[in-house]
This record gives structure tokens, C-alpha cells and sequence, in this order.
């Protein structure tokens, strides 16, 4: 079983290479090995989620999967590492990545070449990121990822999408290099890039080193938290979110969430308790940069008039969000902002995906022709657009008895819930993770003000976003005038449904997710189970060969 930690870098990667041996006109066949690539990868997330959670599949509560790609035992070699958190994210990855791949076969692969194997190296990027133990690793994986979502966000071309991606180019490489100066510095200081080892390391540096192991950290933390969308290095964000088509959006939400599970991880294995004077190094820094990135991104979602710049401007508020939470430190805290991740990724993912199918039915009722000799489209015409029968549409047809088309009523309910979970309403599972992270801060004998200033703000973000989900549900379901109905093909209308599904899941079984999110969060705050896991895991051996066999 630990040999299915490495299936989920293997498979898109072998995916992407088979189709750059495939001719560009083979489209239908890279998109099925697309869409085939992302259930399998799904399942073997879902399988190595289980396995570290049941004890009947030879792991046990808390197992922790090692697997030596090199056969190198730590901390010498590549190590790749599955614990309930990295799991957790693979899964993550592996739901918005098959709804991404189903979508985009309906149109958006046809914009650009390459498209699927572009797809397929960011998913090897993010379940690499994800899954490996090691910072210069890391840093590989991170590059892989942003390579092809440089390609990918200029997928489709147009002014735009170059203006934007030459923004998220340079500062994600700005990014890499203080990754790369961080990076160096902490292994000329320690001499070790290992995470886990890092974490024994530092908690007995020499004092008079100390100092460049915190400086090593914050320049490593202002690269992740560049990638993470916090202000104010979000400038970015935004722009190239609204830009990219929507199954690149609907992916683009998971990467602001890795920068924000790669501050959690580093934060929880080298300043754990345990590290001595540096213990708790940066929390304050933390929570600032949360709060100022939970307040501009309600500030933003509130202002903007566009319908695509919601997703970008939800994207900042679930990241302010989860970075405060992140910085309180406290188990409780940290299990509910687990939950709410979970959620409001989906939700995120799922709002992209709807936006582009509202826009089009949009875009194509206000551009339909009139019929030839007619002044005016039909459906506006003015001898009908003064009735004062309020019983009858412009067409004269009666508004009552009349039922709704199904496809409308598609996209309504799905923004419905788009607007339910991103405001944290109840009973869904926005409002539940929400609620969690609140009752834990409260529930302390002393409330701090950087605990009242998040329950504020956490509170102002979601009924800004309410009012700005529906000013726009408003205007876009029920003062706008279409003369047409849309046409959702079923490769649109299932991907957005998983992802509405997958959230009201995560309701109804709040409880089951809750445990593992608490067993998460217990494992991050005591780390020496996965220090053991990775620091004890041993090379495999040959069997000794019989006698008279040549090996």
C-alpha cells in the first residue's frame, strides 16, 4: 500500500506524456484519457484518505504513509509522505480536477493546443507539492505547477489573458526566487532541507543562529504567501483568475490553498512547541496579514460590478480566512478552518464553472439578431414592452401556470448555492465551518482582540458577499431580459452538479469530516508522529540471493 503514495504524481504525469505523443487532431481522445486520468486519480485519493484513517486496510488511526522514491533513507533522500492532511488535499485536488477535466471537454480544450497535458503536469505539480517531505522538492513541484499554469492561463489567447498572465508571471517568479534564497539559507544554517528534520534542527540551532533561521523563515513565508493571495502581494490575483477560462479558474482556486498548506505544514513541524525559543515564530505576522486579506477581499467582492471578478474576490476572502485561522494556533481553530478549506474550495470551484455558463446565456440574448424587415427583436417589441397587464410577458404570454425551464432553473439554484456557501449561510457547509472557527475562539477564557477583529470581519465578509451574490443573482435572474434559453450541455451541467453535490456532503456528514478534521489538526499541533514516520522509514532491502543464482 505505501507504494500508492507515488500514483498520484505518476498517473498525470504519464497521462500528459502519452498525450504529447498523440497528434493535436486527436482531441477526443485526449480529452477521454483526460477525464479517465482524473477518476483515477480521484480513486486513489479517496483509497490512500481511507487508508490512513481505517485500520482494516493495514494502517491504523493516524498511520502514516513513507514512500523512498530513490530507495534513500531520510534525510537523504527524496521522501514523499501521506498523513491525514496531504491526503486530504489529494482528495481535494482529485474532486475539482475531474470536474475541471469533464467541463472542459465541452469547449475550452478547443481554444488552445495542448490543453489537456497542460492540465495533467499542474495536477503532477499539485499532488507533489502536496504529498513530499522535502523543501527542495517542494520547490520542484512548485515549478512544475506553475509552468503549466502559465501556459494554461494564456489558454484562449485574447489581450487580456496576456496583460494578466504577464502579471502572474513575475510575481510568481519573484516568488521562486526568494523560495530558492529562503531555501539555501535554512540548509547552510542547519544543513538539512528535510521537513521533518528541519523541525528536530532547529528546536537545538545555536543561539547565535537563531537569528538567520527566522530570516531564512520569513523569506520563505513572503514567497508562500505570495502564492497564497495575501495582501498585499494579491495585486494579481484577481486580474488572472477573472482571465483564465473557467475550468483553469475552477483549478486556479487550489493553488492560493496550497500556499496556505504549505505555510501550515513548515509552521507546524518548525516552530511546533517543541522548538524551544523559537517556538510560535511569525503568529502574529499571521494573523495581520489574514485579517488585512480577509477585510480587502470584502471590500472587493462587495465593489466589483463584474460577474467574473466574484470568484477572483471570493478566492481572497476564503484565503484571509483560512491564514487568520492558521495563526491562532489552536487545534479547534485549525480543525474548523480544515472544514471550511474543504468547503469553500469546492463552492469556489463550482461558482467559476457556473459564472461561464451564465455569461454565455448572457452574452447570446443580447446579441441575437432581429428577424429580417423587423425594427426590433420580437421579444422586445415595443407595442408589448408598456403593458399594463403585469400578468403578461413582452411576448403576451401569461406569467402564472408557466413552468420553468430546466436549464434556467439550473443555473438559478446552482448560484442559489454558489451564494449560500461562499456567505456562510446555513444549513450548508460554509455556515458550518464558519461556526466552527467561531465557537472554538470563543469558547477561550479570554477572547483577544485579534479573535474580536476576526469574528468581525469574518461576519462583515459574508454579508457583503450576500449582498453582492445577490445584487447580481438579481440582476442577471430577474431584471435581465433574455430572449433565449440557455443551452447547458450535460458535460457542463455534471461537473458544476459534483461539485454542489460534493459540498452538500460535506453537510450531511459534517460529523465524519469534523473527526478527521480534529485528528488533522491534533497531528499538526503534535508533530513527532510524523517526524517518527519519516526520520525511522527504512530503505528496502534486497532478498539475499540462493546460492549458484546469479542476481
Amino acid at each position: 500500500m505505501p507504494h500508492l503514495v507515488a500514483a498520484p504524481i505518476l498517473v498525470p504525469m504519464l497521462t500528459a506524456a502519452l498525450m504529447l505523443l498523440l497528434r493535436e487532431e486527436r482531441r477526443r481522445t485526449k480529452s477521454a484519457l483526460s477525464v479517465a486520468s482524473g477518476l483515477i486519480g480521484l480513486l486513489v485519493a479517496l483509497a490512500l484518505l481511507r487508508w490512513v484513517n481505517a485500520p482494516a486496510t493495514g494502517g491504523g488511526p493516524g498511520s502514516i504513509g513513507v514512500y523512498l522514491p530513490g530507495n534513500w533513507q531520510a534525510p537523504f533522500g527524496i521522501v514523499l509522505v501521506a498523513d491525514r492532511l496531504s491526503t486530504m488535499m489529494v482528495a481535494l485536488t482529485g474532486v475539482v480536477a475531474f470536474a475541471a477535466s469533464i467541463y472542459s471537454t465541452s469547449r475550452w480544450d478547443r481554444a488552445g493546443v495542448h490543453f489537456h497535458p497542460l492540465l495533467q503536469l499542474q495536477l503532477m505539480g499539485l499532488n507533489g507539492a502536496f504529498l513530499t517531505g522535502d523543501l527542495f522538492n517542494l520547490f520542484v513541484f512548485f515549478e512544475v505547477m506553475l509552468a503549466a499554469s502559465y501556459g494554461l492561463l494564456l489558454h484562449g489567447s485574447g489581450r487580456g489573458r496576456v496583460h494578466a498572465g504577464l502579471h502572474y508571471i513575475a510575481i510568481n517568479l519573484a516568488a521562486s526566487s526568494l523560495f530558492l534564497i529562503g531555501a539555501a539559507m535554512l540548509y547552510g544554517v542547519t544543513g538539512t532541507l528535510n521537513m521533518a528534520d528541519l523541525g528536530v534542527k532547529i528546536a537545538h540551532i545555536n543561539p547565535a543562529d537563531r537569528g538567520l533561521v527566522h530570516a531564512a523563515a520569513a523569506i520563505l513565508a513572503t514567497a508562500f504567501f505570495a502564492k497564497a493571495g495575501a495582501w498585499p502581494l494579491n495585486f494579481w490575483l484577481v486580474p488572472a483568475y477573472s482571465s483564465a477560462v473557467s475550468p483553469v479558474g475552477a483549478v486556479f482556486a487550489l493553488l492560493t490553498k496550497l500556499g496556505i498548506y504549505t505555510l501550515l505544514r513548515l509552521w507546524t513541524l518548525m516552530f511546533a512547541p517543541d522548538a524551544g525559543a523559537s517556538a510560535g515564530f511569525g503568529q502574529p505576522v499571521l494573523i495581520a496579514m489574514g485579517l488585512a486579506t480577509l477585510f480587502v477581499g470584502a471590500l472587493g467582492i462587495v465593489g466589483t460590478q463584474r460577474l467574473s471578478n466574484l470568484a477572483g474576490f471570493s478566492v481572497l476572502v476564503s484565503a484571509g480566512t483560512l491564514l487568520t485561522a492558521v495563526g491562532f494556533g489552536r487545534t479547534a481553530v485549525w480543525a474548523g478552518a480544515l472544514y471550511y478549506l474543504l468547503s469553500s474550495t469546492l463552492a469556489v470551484s463550482a461558482f467559476f464553472l457556473l459564472i461561464d455558463m451564465i455569461e454565455r446565456w448572457r452574452n447570446a440574448g443580447m446579441s441575437i439578431a432581429p428577424h429580417e424587415g423587423a425594427d426590433e427583436v420580437p421579444f422586445l417589441s415595443a407595442d408589448l414592452r408598456h403593458l399594463d397587464n403585469v400578468n403578461l410577458d413582452d411576448d403576451a404570454q401569461a406569467l402564472s401556470g408557466r413552468a420553468i425551464p430546466a436549464g434556467v432553473a439550473f443555473l438559478g439554484l446552482g448560484f442559489v448555492g454558489c451564494t449560500i456557501l461562499l456567505a456562510g449561510l446555513p444549513p450548508l457547509s460554509g455556515f458550518l465551518g464558519k461556526f466552527a472557527m467561531l465557537s472554538a475562539l470563543l469558547d477561550a477564557k479570554r477572547v483577544t482582540p485579534a479573535a474580536w477583529s476576526f469574528l468581525v470581519l469574518l461576519l462583515m465578509s459574508g454579508f457583503f458577499t450576500l449582498i453582492a451574490l445577490s445584487r447580481t443573482g438579481i440582476r442577471h435572474f430577474w431584471t435581465q431580459e433574455h430572449g433565449n434559453l440557455p443551452s447547458l450541455p450535460a458535460l457542463e451541467v455534471i461537473p458544476v452538479g459534483l461539485l454542489l453535490a460534493a459540498c452538500l456532503a460535506l453537510a450531511l456528514g459534517a460529523g465524519p469530516a469534523m473527526q478527521h478534521a480534529v485528528a488533522t489538526a491534533d497531528g499538526l499541533r503534535t508533530p513527532t508522529a510524523y517526524r517518527d514516520a519519516v526520520l525511522h522509514a527504512r530503505e528496502v532491502t534486497s532478498p539475499p540471493s540462493k546460492p549458484g543464482v546469479a542476481r
